[in-house]
């Protein structure tokens, strides 16, 4: 019977940590802010409603500026690239097009500098690249780079009278300028 004593009271050692615990306990499961709660007034539920709904559409039109902003940046990088691309290839087009100013006797070797002129042409038109047009328009310095003034009394106020350079659009991107000579 004696055992059966020892068992039922527990060591005093075991005891002593159960009863430090259990405090603790106590003191972490009140709320510390549950004054603070009691004393802020509470919102009805059409408040909370308007809120979340404004909170909805604010993000919401931050993710369709965002949205509009990306594909936006999408697009201007496809035409830079392409951009970067054709200007590229504008020395080959120039050399073609001054051999096709040359006279030749040899008239394969005048037809395929032709075909070739003709296939680069119609891959930058592919690409949605155009040629700015300059002979006999007015003076753009927007498309256009004067590299020479002459007096011609017979063209037009800011006339192009010749160019040396063709120049190239991208949609509104120019790519290159044209190279021109204006007149007055």
């Amino acid at each position: 019977m004696a055992k059966e004593k020892k068992n039922e009271n527990p060591a005093p050692e075991q005891e002593a940590p159960e009863t430090e615990a259990a405090p603790e306990t106590a003191e972490a499961s009140e709320p510390a802010e549950a004054p603070e709660v009691a004393e802020k007034p509470r919102k009805d539920q059409g408040q909370l409603l308007a809120e979340a709904a404004e909170k909805y559409l604010r993000l919401a039109a931050e993710y369709d500026n965002y949205r509009k902003r990306t594909a936006k940046e999408k697009e201007s990088a496809w035409t830079e690239a392409k951009a970067q691309t054709v200007a590229a290839f504008l020395p080959v087009y120039d050399n073609l097009e001054r051999a096709l100013k040359q006279d030749t006797t040899d008239e394969a070797y005048k037809k395929g500098v032709e075909m070739t002129m003709k296939g680069l042409q119609d891959a930058l038109n592919g690409l949605g690249v155009e040629v700015i047009p300059a002979l006999g328009e007015t003076f753009d310095p927007n498309r256009h780079n004067a590299v020479m003034h002459v007096d011609d009394e017979e063209a037009g106020e800011n006339t192009i009278v010749e160019v040396f350079q063709q120049g190239f659009l991208c949609g509104e991107k120019v790519i290159r300028f044209a190279m021109v000579k204006v007149a007055n």
